[in-house]
Formats: structure tokens, C-alpha cells, sequence
């Protein structure tokens, strides 16, 4: 029998969290390279926390990841990690992109959302964050106008 249990140090845990961010101003910036990228860069951040990626999907002004975590992280720095991390590598590769939406070093929201699952199962999760309105590939028109 599988099943998605962590093991270290003296615990076993099965810890799972449900993280939406917003675009500063919910800009409609992303595109399907960008999103590609970012759930790239999403895993590399995990895993770097001994965290791992369950799944990953967004819009065009938000994004949804469901990841497992140890209880001896504490999740407020993991995000705000998250959130500098993606910010900056989003920003250095796809820089001519973002110029036309940010004319400072912003990206992400200020806030987040995160919730424990518990509320629902994983399956239902998963079904409504690939539900997700991903953007078609080659739509990278600009709908804001910078500041």
C-alpha cells in the first residue's frame, strides 16, 4: 500500500498546503511559456526545502500549487522564499515580457493564500487546479499598461 508519508528525524507526517499568489495589480501577464517556467522553477524551489510538488497550474493573473512540507518548516518563509525566488527568476527570463506590465522590480501581490487540505480530498484539488483557464500558446498580448 502507497501512500505519501514523510519520514524524518522522529516524525511522520503527511503535510499538504494549497498556495494561490496574485500578480501585483492581478496583471494578466502570464503565458503558457511562462507558466511552463514557473512550475519548473516551483519544483526546484521545493525541493531545495525537502518539499515536494504535488501540482502546479494557473491563470493569466494567479497561480495555484499544491505541495507537501515537513512540520519543521515554517510555511510564512517558505512562501515568502517562494515568492522572492520565482519573482526574481520570472523577472530575469522573461524581462522584455514583464516591461510591458511593471515598470518597477514587482511581480507578485503582496499577499497570499494558503490553505491545509483537509477541507476536500487531493483528488478534488487536483481536478479543479487542472480545471485551471490556462492561456493557449503564442497569447502573450498585453491587456494592462504599464505604471
Amino acid at each position: 500500500m502507497k501512500n505519501d508519508f514523510v519520514s524524518k528525524g522522529r516524525s511522520v507526517s503527511d503535510l499538504k498546503v494549497h498556495l494561490v499568489l496574485t500578480t501585483k495589480y492581478r496583471r494578466k501577464v502570464f503565458t503558457a511559456e511562462m507558466l511552463t517556467r514557473l512550475h519548473i522553477i516551483f519544483e526546484e524551489a521545493l525541493t531545495k526545502w525537502d518539499c515536494k510538488l504535488v501540482e502546479f497550474n494557473g491563470e493569466k493573473d494567479h497561480v495555484h500549487a499544491l505541495f507537501q512540507y515537513h512540520p519543521d518548516i515554517q510555511l510564512s518563509v517558505l512562501v515568502g522564499n517562494i515568492k522572492s525566488t520565482t519573482s526574481r527568476r520570472l523577472r530575469q527570463e522573461f524581462a522584455e515580457h514583464l516591461s510591458r506590465f511593471y515598470t518597477k522590480d514587482a511581480f507578485w501581490n503582496g499577499s497570499y493564500f494558503v490553505a491545509s487540505c483537509g477541507g476536500v480530498t487531493i483528488t478534488t484539488l487536483r481536478q479543479y487546479i487542472e480545471s485551471q483557464d490556462r492561456p493557449e500558446s503564442g497569447d502573450s498580448s498585453p491587456t494592462n499598461i504599464a505604471d
